[in-house]
């Protein structure tokens, strides 16, 4: 059976349990907007995609931190389109899951996976302080960029690269088609996550 079927096929088996897990935490605060609906086909159609998306990746270098990342990242991903927030339950969960991963599994790029981890985190807490970015995104940085830095420097830079340039892109369609105005907030944990798989797979 090809890869892509068996990875998409997967992607589907897992979609309820991941929009189930999302749901639980895609609970608005006191006062926030109502939560944007999950709707299950659209959640179905999402993690086919990243299952054949990772699955092409398999034998590649990081593909078990990938597989991991992909999981987890679909359930932040739907948490922050629904309700603008990044669980610390589910960042911790996925930076102690990337980190354990990493040790087992990439030994050899180990460094430079934690430098990127501390440098990501560090240069997004500091956007967090000055630019519309949210702590949560500093957090979620940390497993992105050890993710990214598997395959080198350069995989790092491009998913900091296609995150901004998928948000970008994104927003203008918003305006454009009045969906939003300037002052609305955009979630930007899914193009973060986005973003890095996109560049994991350039490199494959």
């Amino acid at each position: 059976m090809n890869i892509l079927l068996v990875g998409a096929l997967v992607g589907l088996g897992v979609a309820p349990e991941l929009r189930w897990l999302a749901l639980r935490y895609a609970v608005p605060h006191e006062g926030e907007p109502p939560a944007r609906k999950l709707e299950p086909l659209l959640v179905a159609a999402v993690s086919a995609a990243i299952g054949a998306a990772v699955a092409s990746a398999y034998g590649t270098s990081g593909w078990a931190v990938l597989v991991w990342v992909a999981l987890l990242g679909l359930v932040l991903g739907l948490v922050d389109a629904s309700v603008h927030r990044l669980p610390d339950v589910l960042t911790g969960a996925l930076a102690l899951g990337t980190a354990v991963l990493l040790v087992l599994t990439e030994r050899q790029s180990l460094l430079r996976c934690l430098l990127a981890a501390a440098a990501l985190g560090l240069g997004f807490a500091l956007l967090a302080l000055l630019a519309p970015i949210g702590l949560g995104d500093a957090k979620l940085a940390p497993s992105l960029g050890a993710l990214l830095a598997v395959t080198g420097w350069g995989t790092v830079l491009a998913g900091l690269m296609y995150a901004f340039l998928l948000a970008g892109l994104w927003a203008v369609a918003l305006l454009l088609t009045r969906r939003a105005g300037r002052q609305d907030a955009l979630a930007f944990g899914p193009f973060l996550l986005l973003g890095a798989l996109v560049a994991v797979l350039a490199v494959q």
